[in-house]
């Protein structure tokens, strides 16, 4: 542990930010907010306390864990019903042409923006900014003001986005490489394994895993407390697993949380209590890494050109879609810009973009991720600081 001091930095904090967490969310201050702000007062731009290197062990093993969990817990909430059946199809709407056309715009503006940058770096760029984060406006999806179905497909959209733009992220990391001189052989072949034995092997995980903790706790074989526990070990199997087998690890994740196969409701509740609490514990983490490590790389590298996508990306990038995913849907038009405002990027780009640093290295990729990281930043703030007042007001004016 001497070793590791920011660890026991990070403990800390979580434990005193926990003391106070429900007074936060009074005051409209988040949990990323702080840890994010508290990196970045601990950071060589504040008080110098530490030093960091984005691929340092212990940051890396504890993002990778956080993605593998998110993905997996995130997909066994999917509620089949809510995406297929809800009315006008919000859910997929968002996701099915919302989230490509976010993509598209992203990568357009991009070039536009970056003309010295290569096309697939653009691409990877625009994909890592694509998913949203609803625990960044927590008093979104929590409020009373805010009806049920909107709080139901900001959710989905949000659980869903982050294992749908994994794939396309991938393909981009293997072009990307085997532009760098880095990856062998074909890296069509390359990707084309990794998003097939992937999935393949994490619904299977997870179908046969789920099938078997059912049985067990049916048969009172098997206490609540290792129900939980399930969570972790039937994400990390699948993760290793199709890893051995040259299938891509968080693809895996995501189909195993996806395919879980327990049908019991309290049983997939435990499941799933114990991945969302050590989700959290996990993505504070990560923000205070974010403020800690990536926000002093990136500061370098800002200029009003990366201040513009960011916002872009916030705003113009993210609600062009939303609306045009929304035509015929019959919502008047303060839902349509509350819904296209409230999609945060949070933890899902965070991870991704340690994902890129230590798949494709830092050199040469600099402006992009520091774009990354300052939107990932502005977002945390103003989101966080906008969720309470801004569903108070739709909740006034919406019809």
């Amino acid at each position: 542990m001497h070793d590791h001091p920011a660890l026991i930095f990070t403990a800390l904090l979580i434990f005193l930010y926990g003391l106070f967490s429900h007074l936060s969310e009074k005051w409209a201050i988040t949990g990323p907010m702080v840890f994010m702000g508290v990196g970045v007062l601990a950071s060589p731009l504040g008080l110098d306390l530490f030093e960091l290197d984005p691929n340092a062990g212990p940051v890396k093993l504890v993002a990778e864990i956080t993605l593998i969990m998110i993905l997996f817990v995130d997909a066994t909430l999917i509620k089949h019903d809510v995406l297929l059946k809800s009315p006008s199809r919000l859910p997929m709407r968002l996701l099915l042409i919302g989230l490509p056309l976010t993509m598209l715009f992203g990568t357009a503006v991009g070039t536009m923006m970056f003309p010295g940058i290569g096309l697939w770096a653009i691409v990877l760029m625009a994909l890592i900014l694509s998913p949203t984060d609803a625990a960044l406006g927590q008093a979104v999806v929590k409020s009373k003001y805010v009806p049920d179905r909107i709080r139901q497909t900001i959710s989905v959209e949000s659980g869903l986005n982050d294992g749908i733009a994994l794939p396309p992220i991938f393909v981009c990391f293997a072009a990307l490489s085997a532009e760098g001189g880095h990856q062998e052989g074909s890296w069509l072949g390359f990707a084309a394994m990794q998003l097939t034995l992937g999935p393949l092997v994490g619904a299977a995980v997870g179908w046969i895993g789920g099938r078997l903790v059912e049985y067990a706790a049916k048969r009172d074989w098997m206490e609540p407390t290792f129900q939980r526990l399930s969570a972790f070990s039937l994400a990390i199997i699948a993760f290793a697993l199709a890893e051995f087998l040259h299938g891509n690890g968080f693809i895996a994740a995501f189909c195993a949380g996806l395919a879980l196969g327990v049908r019991s409701p309290d049983v997939r509740e435990r499941i799933q209590e114990f991945g969302e609490a050590e989700g959290v514990q996990l993505s504070l983490f990560v923000f205070l890494m974010l403020g800690m490590v990536m926000v002093p790389f990136a500061y370098g590298y800002w200029s009003a050109a990366e201040w513009f996508y960011a916002v872009m990306s916030l705003t113009v990038i993210r609600m062009i879609p939303v609306a045009i995913a929304m035509i015929g849907a019959k919502l008047d038009w303060q839902t349509i810009g509350f819904v296209g405002w409230f999609g945060p990027r949070g933890i899902a780009s965070v991870l991704y973009l340690l994902m890129a640093v230590a798949s494709i290295g830092i050199e040469g990729h600099e402006r992009i991720f520091s774009v990354i990281v300052l939107t990932v930043m502005i977002s945390v703030v103003a989101h966080g600081v906008s969720a309470v007042p801004l569903t108070k007001l739709y909740g006034k004016t919406a019809t």
